[in-house]
């Protein structure tokens, strides 16, 4: 019998490491974007958390060096959270862009599977039909043999 060999076998080993590599890549990015959202979301607690203080300290009686201080602070962490706000921006996208490779990696890798599939199907039923021939031919044969006898 005939080993079966699929004529795109190079083609789909290449796409499917291609496609690790951008599943590799997704994974970054996705850590990536938990890491600096992570960051942003600290921030923003700092903020809340230091408003309630300042807020706690205007009741009980603050000087004004202290309020000045504390809206100085605020601002400089407000500045510092739209800096972090805008790298969450391009981590998030730069993690959706990998995420639409992944997707089309993973298509392209199911096609030429389909592809393979379909392929082995039909050499399937070539061997079958090529058994079912030699059969034939075979029990001709022995009637053939047993007739002349």
């Amino acid at each position: 019998m005939v080993q079966y060999t699929y004529r795109f076998e190079k083609v789909l080993t290449i796409r499917e490491q291609e496609k690790q590599q951008t599943e590799m890549a997704y994974k970054e990015a996705v850590r990536s974007f938990e890491e600096v959202a992570t960051q942003l979301y600290e921030l923003l607690k700092q903020k809340e958390d230091l408003i309630s203080y300042q807020n706690e300290r205007l009741k009980t009686g603050a000087t004004i060096d202290e309020i000045h201080h504390f809206t100085k602070f605020i601002d400089s962490l407000e500045h510092t959270i739209n800096e972090v706000q805008q790298k969450v921006i391009q981590a998030r996208t730069k993690m959706q862009w990998f995420e639409q490779k992944l997707l089309e990696k993973n298509l392209e890798v199911r096609k030429y599977e389909k592809m393979r599939e379909k392929d082995f199907l039909a050499f399937q039923e070539e061997q079958n039909r090529i058994e079912a021939a030699y059969l034939d031919e075979i029990s001709s044969l022995m009637y053939n043999k047993k007739v002349i006898r």
